[in-house]
């Protein structure tokens, strides 16, 4: 046992996966006593058998555990009311080869079939990596019912791993006899959807009960049916019994502590944690309270000392600055009518693009004269206007305080496209717009066979100039400090052209690093239509030249875009050099918005290693912009020629700082965890794709977020 826990401790990948949950942990608001337990697996389960409960819809949560040989970390989310998803990294000592050990991904799928009712028992069914290596491969039918308040009782059935004790004739054969047959298990390079397998070959029962001592308590026994085979031949694990037993104690701040004896003389632990992203650390936020709009009338009485109502437009603009500047949001046009106003500005502070709106709203309501009744603000990125929220003074002056304010003022102001708002009252001393900085990085590179988390640090500078709206030349360097990443001894072996796989060799063979350094255009062709062209090192493998075209109506759940590139690979060195192979790509993209958060995402084209073939994405989104989601791409690259993983898949997660900070921040913190990263659906990293941009400007994301336009 002690020599496992060492195991576990110098996981690296249980380092950053129990790094990333406790500083969640710590930060997160109190959790519910009554939250779902997870198996060893990271799944609604007992000690290793699955339970017919759920997580609450949205929920995420993060699981590490140890069993005899087996260290399993896993990810589950909740994407459904009764859907869960779960990928799983584990390190398996009983595929030792010449005395070390393999690492196994896995994913899971979970469905509540019912829910329990006062006689009928919650029903759910499972599949347990059934896009994997088949390893854990195993499928199963639970029911899970609780009596009072306290003790609840589980019975299922299961095939493939589930069926390794006291197995019996698939009762599926009376449908077909197919099913009686289990085909052999999957091997090799993984990442296929054995479907043929599924609920096929010997079946056997498993049931299990908890009791609840109190909220923070619980006490576990199952009878399982997984008899370790692999680990039990080579002697790493002892399993005499077919009982589990196990005790958990619950922290309020989402942390589950379990322990565990598996087989009557493994003893494991497990520690999870469970987090609702709807939830922030700090609810409601650190914001500073925003400007009070007053009686214009109280404000033309104090005309006389007020230098923004007696200067004229020039003094005006000079106070609207500072109160804008105050909220991190820089003022880059003004114009000034008899009843109107217009503000062009660009949001360096709020995630919620509607409370911007309303702080400028409110700062132009607090320093114009009491004539100015209509109020318009322009959202602009790069100096390239998007859009335009149109609001009525008078409504902020009734609304500011009213139970129901911000719906009202929804229903009251306008959203509109703002490709005719041109250059005029752009401000003389706007451009040109440099800017720098200087900060750390970290690189990181995972599931690496011989380590599981690759990092690398260094120092990091970037660089802008802006000569005119839309025109940027930019650029990124690194210079690395510290890591592992270079000392990987895995060489591309790929079938196709390694347009990816030598990224080992751009670590090794790189030191000062130009990552990026590129001149990009934005601009408006049209209405509801944005542009975009970028030349030069694109990223730290390919430079060349990237065009974009995005079709995007102001509240439409459609947006439709292209992209066409020519790319040529770079020299190793990272530097100014270039390799010979050059290839042209591009996607016809289509996203949607299915509401409730989902955000669907397609890509058809080509890729870098010249396949061809599409890519599917889904996100959820919560209206605080904590974002989870995955994607697939599927070319006419074999599974074969692909290699390990046979496709390109992953998953992706985004932490906006001012959910972990309470404070308001448009940073937001990314990971995307690929299984496996071969060649095959390798698309080229260009910077400021236009979709991602401008879709917190369009209308439906700003009525998702108008919550927040009086705060």
């Amino acid at each position: 046992m002690a020599s496992a826990i060492s195991r576990l401790r110098t996981s690296p990948f249980f380092l950053l996966a129990f790094g990333s949950a406790s500083v969640l942990a710590l930060t997160s608001a109190t959790a519910q006593s009554n939250r779902t337990s997870l198996s060893t697996y990271g799944t609604p389960g007992i000690v290793e058998m699955p339970t017919a409960r759920r997580l609450n819809d949205g929920e995420l949560a993060f699981t590490s555990s140890i069993v005899g040989p087996t260290i399993r970390n896993t990810v589950t989310f909740q994407v459904l009311p009764r859907v869960s998803g779960s990928f799983r990294y584990s390190r398996l000592d009983d595929q030792a080869r010449d005395g070390g050990a393999t690492f196994d991904r896995s994913f899971d799928i979970h469905i509540n079939l019912l829910d329990e009712k006062s006689i009928r028992p919650a029903v759910a069914v499972g599949l347990r990596d059934f896009l994997g290596t088949g390893r854990f491969s195993g499928e199963y039918v639970v029911a899970t019912k609780s009596f009072g308040s306290r003790f609840e009782l589980t019975g299922g059935i299961g095939w493939g791993r589930f069926a390794g004790r006291g197995s019996f004739t698939n009762p599926l054969g009376v449908i077909d006899d197919r099913f009686e047959t289990r085909p052999s298990g999957t091997s090799g390079d993984g990442g296929r959807l054995e479907s043929d397998e599924w609920f096929r070959g010997p079946a056997s029962f498993f049931a299990g009960a908890s009791y609840k001592f109190n909220e923070q308590t619980k006490v576990f026994a199952e009878y399982s049916t997984d008899t370790y085979d692999r680990a039990s031949n080579l002697d790493l694990i002892d399993i005499s019994l077919p009982l589990n037993v196990g005790l958990q104690h619950r922290f309020d701040n989402g942390v589950d502590l379990k322990a565990f004896v598996v087989g009557g003389n493994e003893i494991g632990a497990q520690f999870s944690y469970v987090l609702d992203p709807r939830k922030p650390a700090i609810p409601g936020g650190r914001d500073a309270s925003p400007r009070p709009v007053g009686s214009r009338n109280d404000l033309a009485v104090a005309a006389w000392n007020n230098s923004a109502l007696g200067g004229g437009k020039d003094a005006a603009q000079e106070v609207l600055r500072a109160k804008l500047a105050e909220n991190s949001m820089v003022l880059q046009g003004f114009t000034l009518e008899r009843t109107r106003a217009t503000v062009r500005i660009e949001n360096n502070l709020f995630g919620a693009e509607a409370q911007a709106a309303g702080r400028a709203a409110r700062a132009m309501a607090t320093t114009l004269p009491p004539h100015v009744e209509e109020l318009t603000v322009v959202f602009q990125e790069r100096g390239v206007p998007i859009s335009r929220v149109v609001t009525k003074r008078s409504d902020l002056e009734d609304l500011q305080y009213d139970y129901d304010g911000a719906w009202r003022t929804y229903s009251r102001a306008r959203i509109e496209d703002a490709a005719d708002q041109g250059r005029n009252g752009e401000l003389s001393d706007l451009y040109p717009i440099f800017d720098y900085g200087l900060k750390p990085y970290a690189a990181f590179s995972f599931f690496d066979p011989d380590n599981p988390v690759r990092v690398e640090v260094g120092a990091q500078f970037d660089v802008s100039f802006r000569p005119t709206p839309g025109m940027t030349f930019a650029g990124q360097f690194r210079y690395p400090v510290a890591g592992n990443i270079e000392d990987s001894d895995r060489v591309s072996d790929s079938l196709i052209e390694p347009v990816r796989t030598n990224a080992v060799r751009y670590a090794q063979e790189s030191d000062f690093e130009v990552n990026r350094l590129t001149s990009e255009y934005q601009f408006r062709p049209g209405e509801d239509l944005f542009g975009r062209v970028t030349g030069g090192y694109l990223e730290s493998m390919f430079g060349g030249v990237s065009a974009e075209l995005l079709w995007y109506p102001v509240g439409s759940r459609l947006a439709l875009g292209a992209e066409v590139n020519y790319a040529k690979q770079r020299d190793f060195d990272k530097l100014f050099g270039f390799q010979d192979y050059d290839v042209v790509t591009g996607h016809a993209s289509a996203y949607y918005d299915f509401g409730n958060g989902f955000l669907g995402q397609v890509d058809a084209g080509r890729y870098l290693a010249g396949d061809w073939g599409a890519t599917f994405s889904l996100d959820r989104e919560f209206n605080n912009g904590f974002r989870v989601g995955g994607f697939f791409t599927v070319t006419d690259v074999s599974s074969t020629d692909f290699g390990e993983g046979s496709f390109d898949k992953g998953i992706r997660f985004e932490v906006p700082l001012s959910f972990l900070t309470g404070n308001p921040s448009k940073t937001i913190v990314s990971q995307t965890i690929r299984p496996v990263q071969r060649d095959g659906g390798a698309r080229l990293n260009v910077q400021n794709r236009l979709h991602r941009q401008v879709r917190e400007y369009r209308g439906k994301e700003l009525r998702d977020g108008w919550g927040r336009y009086l705060r």
